[in-house]
């Protein structure tokens, strides 16, 4: 055996010797591998009146949503779209998001997530990289859309309102925009008036679905997914969770986090469809909300920042509910981190039974969710160790530390690149064969992040790599915002790095040199800015007569690090 077979095995005896009791060793597929639309349709028949989605009091059973599904799906043949044709879903969290979703896989067409925060170039890029043709658009970004839409491949756009989906009277609170007047027609329920389509006899590996992730050169790269990605990860995702997955005992989500992001898409679309539970879904975060339905819906399963538990404990109302339904809490460290002290402060308010833990490593590419850490929280045994404890893989997945320049696994315990080879990795970045030939190397994706794999066989997250900023949990690559300020006509040269914030953990800092005889301001690029990307993007700025280069003629971002670690001015 060679060095990486030697490795492996010696990491799958660790990593059997403390698998978590009661987490199932094989993937598990109830119905087999089949298209996530194929589950829905199966609860459909089987537990028809079964809430698939409650929004704010509208109820959707699975009767209905995969009716709606299907509707959608008969309004994109209507319109012409052929399978493999790219359809844009450009939404902030709502059921439409869902039912386009599902109605673009039955139709055998190429689902595009768009986020909702972007500004004109990014939507700009994001269209024409894609070549989305069919757009489904919320109203209040409709202007938005038409100006950018002569430059895309664009040529029919379906606008909805969250109105459309929404109950006459909400039972939880919601969000003061979301019935704000709009000049704009809707034409969703023209467009749902549509004879269903049958379903298509799918491939699941086709291509299914474009997730776009930031990159480290450039703008955003499109990673593709296929059906059968997505049905791996639910079932990998939920038995790592210690989900039921037959539908038996249905869980009941709590989902306000984004599901146009990858996460939001596993815990708030397919988990749940795959497992016939219900999903209590928020356009937002809102800790009254969440309260009330933790309550009154007996959610078991929630996703949520650190922050967001300190907010709820820390809420005045918090005592007044009852949360013991809360089983399954998982947390994501960003901004602040998970302690002993939070954990047992949040026991102390959700009852014994509620066990706050922290989620899972992965990124778009893998299509996320790649590990358990489900099961070492006893002694507090996942906080204790090395930062940020990742667990053992998913069934069916595989991670190696290794040396960044030679690829040879590191010995356990040493500070590496992670890798990952899973059933669910990216097929390629879309249209980009040279990113897609060096982050998939013999099968395994070389992540960029740093991390050591400990004596159990259990992965430690370090860091992400060089390049990356996490601002309040988003992730935001300096390349990225580089490119933007590069349109600007009197900007020379960006560099950008990041700088720790106490607040959102980190925010980006654009070093920026001006173009000769320009005038740049500022505050006033900043301002700029903020028209041009999405709010978590935008820097601060300092202007610099010069960039620091090396003598090959590469930017010194070091010395930029330590110049954006002493600015004193809040962005």
């Amino acid at each position: 055996m060679g060095a990486v077979e030697d490795y492996l095995a010696d990491l799958r005896v660790r990593q059997q010797e403390v698998w978590p009791p009661g987490i199932p060793r094989e993937v598990e597929y109830p119905l087999g591998e089949r298209p996530v639309t194929e589950y829905v349709s199966h609860w459909a028949r089987t537990v028809p009146d079964r809430v698939a989605y409650d929004f704010y009091g509208r109820r959707i059973t699975y009767a209905e949503l995969d009716e709606l599904a299907a509707r959608f799906a008969g309004w994109l043949d209507a319109v012409g779209v052929a399978p493999g044709e790219r359809v844009g879903v450009f939404l902030p969290n709502c059921p439409q998001l869902v039912v386009a979703m599902l109605g673009v896989l039955r139709a055998g067409a190429v689902y595009v997530p768009v986020n909702p925060m972007f500004r004109e170039h990014e939507l700009r890029h994001e269209l024409a990289d894609a070549g989305v043709s069919v757009l489904l658009s919320l109203d209040a970004l409709y202007p938005l859309v038409e100006k950018v839409r002569p430059d895309t491949a664009v040529r029919e756009v379906l606008v909805t309102a969250l109105t459309d989906m929404l109950p006459p009277e909400p039972v939880r609170p919601e969000p003061g925009s979301v019935r704000a007047p709009s000049e704009i027609a809707s034409g969703w329920a023209r467009a749902l008036a549509h004879p269903p389509a049958p379903g298509r006899g799918a491939d699941l590996d086709a291509l299914a679905a474009l997730n776009y992730t930031g990159g480290t050169t450039g703008m955003p790269k499109g990673c593709e997914h296929t059906q059968r990605h997505m049905i791996y990860t639910a079932a990998t995702a939920a038995a790592a969770a210690g989900i039921d997955v037959t539908g038996g005992r249905p869980e009941v989500f709590l989902i306000y986090v984004p599901i146009f992001w990858i996460a939001g898409e596993d815990f708030g679309i397919l988990v749940p469809l795959f497992c016939g539970s219900t999903v209590v879904l928020l356009t937002r975060w809102d800790a009254g909300a969440v309260l009330e339905a933790v309550t009154t819906r007996r959610v078991t399963t929630m996703l949520g920042t650190v922050d967001n538990y300190v907010e709820l404990m820390e809420h005045p109302d918090s005592g007044a509910h009852e949360l013991s339904s809360l089983r399954r809490p998982r947390a994501m460290s960003f901004v602040r981190k998970l302690t002993p002290r939070l954990r047992q402060r949040w026991r102390e308010l959700a009852g014994p039974g509620s066990v706050l833990r922290e989620a899972s490593y992965g990124m778009t590419e893998t299509h996320t969710a790649d590990s358990i850490t489900e099961g070492f929280q006893a002694g507090d045994h996942d906080l204790l160790t090395a930062p940020v404890f990742c667990g053992l893989p998913v069934p069916g997945t595989e991670f190696m530390v290794v040396d960044e320049v030679t690829a040879e696994p590191l010995p356990l315990g040493a500070t590496g690149e992670i890798v990952v080879r899973s059933p669910s990795l990216l097929t390629g970045y879309y249209q980009q064969p040279e990113a897609t030939a060096h982050a998939l190397r013999d099968g395994w994706l070389h992540t960029g992040d740093l991390g050591i794999v400990d004596e159990d066989g259990c992965l430690h997250y370090l860091g992400r790599n060089k390049e990356m900023i996490k601002v309040s949990g988003m992730s935001v690559f300096p390349s990225e915002v580089e490119s933007l300020l590069a349109r600007h006509p009197g900007v020379l040269g960006a560099a950008v790095v990041p700088k720790t914030d106490p607040e959102r953990g980190q925010v980006p800092v654009a070093f920026v040199q001006p173009a000769p005889g320009a005038e740049l301001d500022e505050a006033a690029l900043r301002e700029w800015a903020r028209l041009n990307m999405a709010p978590y993007k935008v820097p601060v700025v300092r202007l610099v007569d010069a960039l620091p280069m090396t003598a090959t003629g590469k930017i010194q971002k070091g010395r930029l690090l330590e110049e954006a670690e002493r600015l004193t001015a809040r962005p």
